[in-house]
């Protein structure tokens, strides 16, 4: 069944809206730390939306292959950035009456503290991540294309693809992406400090969390900017 994003785009489908969590799955389940797994579609968005980097992995003859690349959610659905060169975007277009897609899968982590332990086996790190299994197809439709490049765009400063000029013909010729539906979709979180052994906790060493934040430096404007043009609201909001 298909149903419309966000955006308008129909995703091919069910939102998990209805139920607000993904169904787990063999693929999603992990085998260790089954506790911090979560399949709570709002925490799942929120991973997604405060990245700028996914990792997309595939298998190309019979070896495996992880690339870092740009993405944007739209609704249900996740778009990738390639290049109409790229292996992903060659292997996952295939004729247009079999369309086999490629089997992916995509992955987004946020460091969020480094756990220093008492014991060197109990360090660790609090993080927030995002594992995507599914098959991920070339965006064909012209709407959909530039719908998706435009949510790539927004997804690292929301409100640019408006005050930025839209891709040309040949431009969008020689950029390729990919959708990928967010279906066997899980989360996993790790919070709190260091969980060392009761015999360790008198040894004479530091134990804590060194929190980590994102943050932006001032900006810097190009060197051939126009005079007159001030900074918009959206990246003085950013």
């Amino acid at each position: 069944m298909s149903v419309a994003s966000e955006s308008g785009i129909e995703t091919g489908v069910e939102t998990a809206t209805d139920t607000a969590s993904y169904a787990p799955t063999d693929l999603t389940v992990p085998t260790r730390g089954r506790d911090r797994a979560a399949y709570d579609q709002e925490l799942v968005h929120a991973i997604l939306d405060e990245a700028y980097v996914c990792h997309l992995g595939f298998v190309r003859d019979g070896a495996p292959v992880v690339l870092p690349t740009l993405y944007g959610r739209v609704g249900e659905r996740l778009y990738v950035h390639g290049s109409t060169g790229s292996r992903p975007l060659r292997m996952a277009a295939g004729a247009p009456q079999k369309d086999p897609g490629l089997s992916v899968c995509l992955t987004v982590t946020h460091v969020d503290g480094l756990v220093l332990a008492r014991s060197a086996f109990h360090h660790s790190i609090n993080y927030r991540s995002v594992v995507i299994h599914g098959t991920a197809h070339q965006v064909t439709d012209p709407e959909e294309k530039r719908a998706a490049l435009d949510a790539l765009v927004d997804h690292v400063v929301p409100g640019r693809s408006a005050d930025s000029r839209p891709a040309n013909a040949k431009e969008l010729a020689a950029t390729a992406v990919l959708s990928l539906d967010l279906a066997a979709v899980s989360a996993k979180v790790r919070t709190g400090g260091p969980n060392d052994d009761p015999e360790d906790l008198g040894l004479p060493h530091w134990a804590g969390v060194v929190p980590l934040r994102k943050g932006h430096d001032p900006l810097v404007p190009s060197a051939d900017l126009a005079s007159g043009i001030d900074v918009p609201d959206y990246l003085i909001e950013l």
